[in-house]
């Protein structure tokens, strides 16, 4: 039976808190390291797909970044991070979405995914993915998701695990690898999960 992954997700923002989920950190250090490589103007688009109500767009708006989108198909984590923000929820665009119905109206200077991607196991699923990546992006890409030596599920849903070569290939031909490597990352209840972490380059104009 297919998932309702609308359903699924608002129910875990529902009924769980921050600490209560395995993906919560404080500190996205590896996501901020990618944002520095990249040597970004203040004014440059970052969207977060899948940000949940992750703190990465608190670092973001602290660094100075000007034009930052979260996106989730959870409305009620977008409601937790607006709550947490309080008045500067007002400097962020929100967008409520299933990433397969996404229909960009901008174009991204960066797309940032921390294990957003690896709930795609449909083939067809990742091929859309890949045509919105490829619509919209402009500049840079960065993708986590569980490794081969991490979980075979997360929140109760299947995923799909990637190595370097596959999620390499997943991307091609028209972004070109930055950087890939392996990290762990330790829950709130301190188990370890082991991430496949990749970014790129467009190698051709969008336009």
């Amino acid at each position: 039976m297919e998932v309702n992954f609308k359903k699924h997700w608002e129910k875990v923002y529902f009924s769980k808190e921050p600490h209560q989920v395995s993906w919560t950190q404080d500190t996205p250090q590896t996501s901020l390291d990618f944002i520095q490589t990249f040597e970004l103007k203040k004014t440059s688009k970052i969207i977060d797909v899948g940000g949940g109500d992750s703190k990465f767009v608190d670092h973001l708006l602290d660094a100075g970044f000007e034009n930052v989108h979260v996106l989730d198909i959870s409305g009620k984590a977008l409601e937790k991070a607006q709550k947490r923000l309080g008045e500067r929820a007002a400097l962020v665009k929100w967008i409520e979405s299933d990433i397969r119905e996404f229909a960009p109206e901008t174009t991204y200077d960066v797309w940032h995914d921390r294990a957003l991607f690896h709930f795609l196991t449909d083939k067809n699923d990742i091929k859309k993915y890949r045509e919105i990546v490829d619509q919209c992006v402009s500049k840079y890409l960065t993708v986590g998701t569980f490794s081969n030596n991490g979980p075979e599920a997360c929140s109760g849903l299947q995923v799909k695990q990637y190595n370097e070569r596959e999620l390499t290939e997943v991307f091609k031909p028209r972004f070109d690898k930055l950087q890939c490597f392996t990290r762990d990352h330790i829950t709130p209840s301190g188990s370890v999960q082991n991430f496949m972490f990749c970014s790129f380059k467009r190698i051709d104009s969008l336009f």
